[in-house]
């Protein structure tokens, strides 16, 4: 007899991400795997999420109790609905010597969140793990989003169905300068930057701007976007590269943060300011983005 070794090859990496997309809509992504070896091979398609044994292996400490370092978890947010926020097809068959096979991942959050993730395993013979792929994505009520910085939140959610509330400080009047007419969302980013002591060059960090593509947003200028540079930032140190501008549908900006420990610095007491980002879409996002910056020893 001869003994052969299945081998296959697969178009994405370790990590296949959805990107962004508005809660209630769906999206799709095709993965395709080639068979390279000489043999038919039968496959199935599982996710962790539907795993038998996922209710035993939950019994454990929860995940927003330990630190970011040592979450292990696989499995995301899921659906309030019931349904999969993933799903693939096929889930099973056959694929011949030398051919590939295309799966359809589908991509369905029914409300926001930033951490849906889950994990496809392609299983061969019904026990052999050919490949195993991290599937990620996040959804938001409104066609923007920006990223960057420090998480200030945890990857797992209440079991109250809440939604995010606007600031009582954001619905004062005048507090803002807009008008009472728009919507307001407050959230927080924080950027940490760390700079090397002796180094000539500045410490960076970087914030992304993004506008989805989507028909709900006009094509020309879908979302604009700025950050203020206030006086107590460039005394601190922190300089600003492309604070403002404006994007269409699809596309993203990013908003450079640099950092130069002034002269009269003292270390005990490093720099914390803050400035205010304005994402105008849809509606009105405020972003206080807080600044945090020090001085770490090159070894």
């Amino acid at each position: 007899g001869h003994g052969l070794v299945p081998s296959t090859v697969c178009s994405v990496g370790q990590v296949l991400d959805m990107g962004y997309v508005l809660a209630r809509d769906t999206v799709t992504s095709t993965v395709q795997i080639k068979n390279t070896s000489n043999l038919t091979l039968q496959f199935c398609v599982q996710l962790e999420s539907l795993s038998p044994t996922r209710d035993r292996d939950q019994q454990k400490i929860p995940s927003f109790l330990t630190s970011s370092v040592q979450r292990t978890e696989i499995v995301g947010t899921q659906n309030y609905n019931g349904f999969s926020v993933f799903s693939v097809f096929p889930t099973e068959g056959k694929i011949e010597a030398g051919k590939s096979q295309d799966f359809v991942v589908t991509f369905s959050p029914d409300h926001e969140s930033l951490y849906y993730s889950d994990l496809l395993k392609v299983v061969l013979f019904g026990k052999q793990t050919a490949h195993e792929i991290h599937l990620k994505g996040a959804a938001r009520d409104h066609p923007m989003f920006v990223e960057g910085g420090v998480p200030l939140d945890v990857p797992v959610e209440s079991l109250a169905v809440t939604s995010p509330g606007v600031s009582k400080k954001a619905e004062q009047k005048g507090k803002t300068g807009l008008p009472e007419s728009e919507k307001i969302s407050l959230m927080s980013l924080l950027l940490l930057l760390e700079y090397v002591e002796g180094s000539a060059e500045p410490a960076r960090a970087e914030i992304t701007v993004g506008a989805m593509e989507t028909p709900l947003l006009e094509a020309k200028k879908a979302v604009q976007f700025s950050l203020a540079s206030a006086p107590e930032l460039q005394r601190a140190g922190f300089a600003l590269h492309g604070p403002a501008g404006a994007l269409e549908r699809g596309q993203r900006e990013r908003i450079g943060v640099s950092w130069v420990p002034p002269a009269d610095l003292q270390t005990s007491n490093p720099p914390l300011v803050s400035a205010l980002l304005t994402v105008k879409g849809d509606i009105t996002e405020l972003y206080q983005v807080l600044f945090m910056a020090k001085v770490v020893s090159a070894s």
